[in-house]
């Protein structure tokens, strides 16, 4: 795709989005989406099992709430409407406590379970009377774990048997109750060689995983919280009269007050113009003069235009601002899949109905081979055990957390270990602007005055600008603590600041200054020099300031870089990585960043909205990395094959990403890159030696007698393999800065 293709209209086809009810695994959204996509008219469906959000594509019709309702419903799941981030918040809540309940269960019944079959596997029982009685004992703790822990693996492996996309639940559905069969049926011959604790095994050590699993879905559902605007109450005026009502009591249409300092929960146009902060949505710290006619958006808060509130009129409610869409555009972007993460579910697709034809095939073969009915039970139960893909299952996982541990030593948090599966693969590195590559920190670049300045300046100037919180004030008043040392502060009188304008002090003394827009000083009466359009620094802020005499001074502003800046970007193209400046700010403070940090001018992009940016991203090489600080930012970094947050980002901006940096600068990137790249030749390895186990342990059980006992401990042996070469992964010294 181009990025001219990125700026263009979406897809051809109808698209909807929907939340899914009763899944258990990765394997239930794998049957769910089989038959979605073998229903008529759908081009293409995607479930994502972390959120339970089914998104579908095709003909108008097909797509159609009651008609993929029905078709989900025949093989056991609930089709809902996209449900809000908070139903979804309690519905994981829910499933954690249960989980939870049905983990104890396995563990305090389990426990003796496994105790009593060793005693019988070790010799340690003095009677065969006795030994019987202790396979009695160990199938009687075994049934709490079999009839109530396992049931979630039995509901799904029916499920997913059902959608004609057997997973890993049948093979462990079909080794638990063959194991518990077999095991019933040996000691109604009195035999004590039981296998109930390999039933209990393989349920304790699944549920361990799906617990950890459901909590890891539950903090991620984070990120749809932060795009959700609070349930409040707005000021509306109806028929001459003023009504405070909830604001999803609002039309299309009502006049809406906004009082000073009010955040707006409703998109609306202006009637008059206003000041406001829209670094919600846009990210530039610097507020924005809209005039009447103009839309703004719910989050953009108001600062202000002589009057203290405005009237606006309502556009979009609840459910249909433009912050609703944005969070809804995340839901899309997240139903997609990793490379690895899908070749790991299409072999375990393909391991589940071999193995179950394997274990059908052995037991008659065996029997008439001239093996006693035993054991050609027993060898088709083992290989039903050795088949589990479990070492599958911990391939790329366990190697994803080992690079998350050196990521962690390297100054890089990562949230979702998934991610590693793209992070090898990024092409191309988007940045922010503001909070990102620059820090955030406004600094003096330029500073004109007139010739004689008055005494102590600096140290009057600090005091001006002392108790404001404007990021351009801010500057000001480190320059100039930098600047008066040890000079004695004058004492303020008296302040008065015009919403993005300026800002009077009286001083004690009878000095008054006035400091803000050369605009607003020049309706004051300040005449004001040419010099103090400098085109040399066009890219910089601009704040004039004036005494009683007239004009003082000019002082123009720039948010620097990041320290490390220039160094990464070199670095990561040196690497062979795209790399990109993405902002909502004003083209002349991009440029002249870009330039800074040794980015040509192709490369920065100035003045787009959170759509745009997603959409330019859209245009880069995949897959892609975004680096954002802010709310505005969130649709990118779900949009970006991996989302990363710096240091000091927003909550927003760190529950949406999958990585975190925990050092100020963006070097954590560059750092984060390299070892993704080992990681992944870690999750390579894992894969291909846990299929190349589960292959050869097919052919091995299949071939000769092997008890489900052996076959359980090749199944540990082969995660144990897995688990030392992601270790070998974490052992390795990270790379440097």
């Amino acid at each position: 795709m181009t990025l001219a293709q990125a700026e263009g209209e979406p897809a051809a086809g109808h698209t909807a989005l929907y939340s899914l009810h009763g899944m258990w695994c990765t394997s239930c959204a794998l049957a769910v989406e089989g038959v979605l996509q073998r229903a008529a008219g759908i081009e293409s469906a995607s479930v994502h099992y972390p959120t339970a959000t089914v998104w579908v594509q095709g003909e108008p019709g097909a797509t159609g709430f009651e008609t993929l309702a029905a078709r989900v419903a025949r093989i056991g799941y609930r089709l809902g409407p996209l449900e809000a981030a908070f139903d979804a918040a309690e519905r994981l809540e829910k499933e954690s406590r249960y989980l939870s309940l049905r983990l104890m269960v396995a563990a305090v019944f389990g426990m003796w379970t496994m105790l009593a079959s060793l005693l019988i596997y070790a010799g340690a029982v003095p009677a065969g009377r006795i030994e019987l009685v202790m396979a009695w004992l160990s199938g009687g703790f075994a049934l709490p774990v079999v009839l109530y822990a396992g049931v979630p693996f039995y509901r799904a492996g029916w499920r997913t048997l059902r959608a004609g996309r057997p997973g890993m639940d049948v093979l462990v559905s079909l080794g638990v109750l063959g194991a518990v069969a077999v095991s019933v049926w040996l000691l109604a011959r009195g035999s004590a060689e039981v296998y109930f604790d390999t039933a209990v095994m393989l349920i304790a050590l699944l549920l361990v995983g799906r617990l950890a699993e459901t909590l890891c879905r539950q903090r991620g559902l984070k990120a749809f919280d932060a795009l959700t605007l609070p349930q409040a109450d707005v000021t509306l005026e109806r028929d001459g009269e003023r009504q405070t009502r909830p604001a999803e009591e609002a039309a299309r249409g009502d006049t809406l007050l906004l009082a000073q300092g009010e955040t707006l929960l409703l998109d609306a146009t202006l009637t008059t113009p206003g000041w406001f902060d829209t670094a919600t949505l846009s990210g530039e710290s610097v507020p924005r003069y809209l005039q009447a006619g103009q839309k703004v958006y719910a989050g953009y808060r108001y600062l202000g235009a002589g009057e203290k509130s405005m009237r606006l009129i309502v556009d979009a409610t609840p459910g249909e601002r433009r912050m609703d869409r944005l969070r809804e555009q995340m839901r899309l972007l997240q139903t997609r899949k990793g490379e690895l993460t899908k070749l790991a579910d299409r072999f375990a697709a393909w391991l589940s109905p071999v193995a179950l034809l394997l274990a059908l095939i052995t037991l008659p073969v065996v029997w008439i081979l001239g093996a006693g009915t035993e054991e050609a039970v027993v060898r088709a139960l083992s290989v039903l055990v050795v088949a589990c893909p479990c070492a599958v299952g911990l391939a790329v996982p366990l190697a994803a957390l080992a690079g998350s541990g050196q990521a962690m030593q390297a100054g890089v948090a990562i949230r979702d270990p998934a991610a590693f599966e793209l992070l090898s693969g990024v092409r191309a590195v988007a940045f922010d602007k503001t909070n990102t590559v620059t820090a955030g920190r406004h600094r003096v670049v330029h500073f004109a005055h007139r010739e004689a300045l008055p005494e102590g300046f600096a140290a009057r100037l600090a005091a001006a600008a002392s108790e404001s919180e404007h990021p351009l004030t801010l500057g000001l008043l480190r320059w100039a603590s930098e600047t008066a040392h040890q000079d004695e502060k004058p004492s303020v009188a008296h302040r008065e600041e015009v919403a993005g304008a300026g800002h009077r002090v009286s001083f004690a003394d009878g000095q008054c200054w006035r400091l803000g827009r050369a605009a607003w000083l020049e309706e004051q009466g300040v005449a004001l020099p040419e010099s103090v359009e400098d085109a040399d620094y066009a890219f910089a802020s601009q704040v004039v300031l004036a005494d009683d005499d007239g004009w003082l001074a000019t002082f123009h502003l720039a948010d620097p870089p990041v320290a490390d800046a220039r160094t990464s970007l070199a670095e990561l193209a040196r690497l062979g990585y795209v790399t990109a400046l993405i902002s909502g700010d004003r083209q002349g403070a991009v440029s002249w960043l870009g330039g800074e940090v040794g980015l040509p001018a192709s490369a920065c992009y100035a003045q787009r909205a959170p759509e745009a940016k997603a959409r330019l991203l859209a245009g880069l090489p995949a897959p892609t990395l975004y680096v954002g600080d802010g709310v505005n930012d969130t649709l990118c970094l779900a949009a970006a094959g991996v989302g990363v947050a710096p240091m000091n980002a927003s909550e927003a901006a760190r529950e949406g990403a999958a990585a975190q940096l925990l050092a100020p600068g963006i070097g954590g990137v560059v750092r984060l890159l390299v070892i993704a790249r080992r990681t992944r030749r870690v999750m390579i390895q894992n894969l291909a030696f846990s299929a190349l186990y589960n292959t050869l342990a097919l052919a091995l059980v299949v071939a000769m007698a092997i008890p489900p006992l052996a076959a359980v401990l090749a199944m540990a042996a082969s995660s144990l393999s897995v688990t030392l070469n992601a270790a070998r992964l974490a052992w390795a010294e990270p790379p440097e800065s």
